[in-house]
């Protein structure tokens, strides 16, 4: 008859990674990366679930030999599980506190890069459909001092404004992409960042368009030329007057439909 298993005792065990190192170089980041974790993200419109890249590091003191992996791990796990508070620009620096706390190190790093989703309702049918956009979230502890910055990239459409005019009917157009980095200080939402991109392009995106809708984007475009000059310099200008940003760099690149290479721009303030 087979017997119940019965616990195993746990034996105690070395911890090497607390043992001292005599060599006297601290370390300025060590911990994980290419950690792929689902997780909740928090923003304007609800919280959303995604996949997230992710990279957790700490500061380790000269004296000491080595960090516990797992225990970087177990902090996106911890986020992970049902019930737990979403992962939000504001939160962020909670997260940090706990991930210095945890390690008991002097410093410490988080960054996050994830597919975000916006759900939009076509300009004339109303159809609603979701367009992704890319996030980073990256936040530093160090010296008792919070920094988090956020990155989105958002596709837009621009048409060219030269084209436009020297042309006696039509326009090259092409899809761009504006790559905005802040700074914020306190409160903030990712979709805002999305918005200002959105509104300073000749033409936003959609995930689904009806015939109505496409005739709809196109003359807007046209109505609407943009050089990249143009998209950064307005997306700058956003930012720049806007109270919850600390400091911003800009980038938009039209991937040109008459040339095989890109027209590019970048504007950055404070960074």
């Amino acid at each position: 008859m087979n017997q119940p298993d019965t616990p195993r005792r746990v034996m105690p065990m070395p911890d090497v990674q607390s043992a001292p190192d005599h060599r006297e170089l601290a370390i300025d980041q060590v911990g994980i990366r290419g950690l792929r974790y689902p997780l909740a993200i928090a923003d304007r419109d609800g919280v959303q679930t995604t996949i997230a890249q992710c990279a957790v590091y700490v500061a380790l003191p000269a004296e000491r030999k080595g960090t516990h992996m797992s225990r970087l791990v177990a902090l996106l796990e911890e986020r992970a599980a049902p019930g737990a508070e979403p992962v939000s620009v504001d939160a962020l620096p909670r997260l940090l506190d706990t991930l210095v706390a945890r390690l008991d190190a002097p410093a410490g790093r988080l960054e996050l890069a994830f597919p975000f989703f916006v759900r939009k309702s076509a300009p004339v049918s109303g159809i609603a459909s979701l367009l992704d956009y890319q996030v980073r979230l990256a936040g530093e502890l160090r010296d008792g001092r919070h920094q988090v910055t956020v990155t989105v990239a958002v596709p837009v459409t621009s048409l060219c404004p030269s084209s436009k005019e020297i042309s006696e009917y039509g326009a090259h157009n092409q899809r761009s992409e504006v790559t905005m980095s802040v700074r914020p200080r306190g409160h903030f939402y990712i979709a805002d960042l999305v918005r200002v991109a959105e509104e300073e392009a000749s033409a936003e995106l959609f995930g689904i368009l009806k015939r109505a809708d496409e005739k709809y984007v196109t003359e807007r475009a046209y109505d609407n030329p943009r050089f990249v000059e143009d998209l950064v310099r307005g997306v700058a200008a956003r930012l720049r007057d806007d109270p919850r940003v600390a400091a911003f760099a800009v980038e938009a690149e039209n991937f040109e439909s008459i040339h095989n290479h890109s027209a590019f721009a970048r504007i950055a303030r404070g960074v």
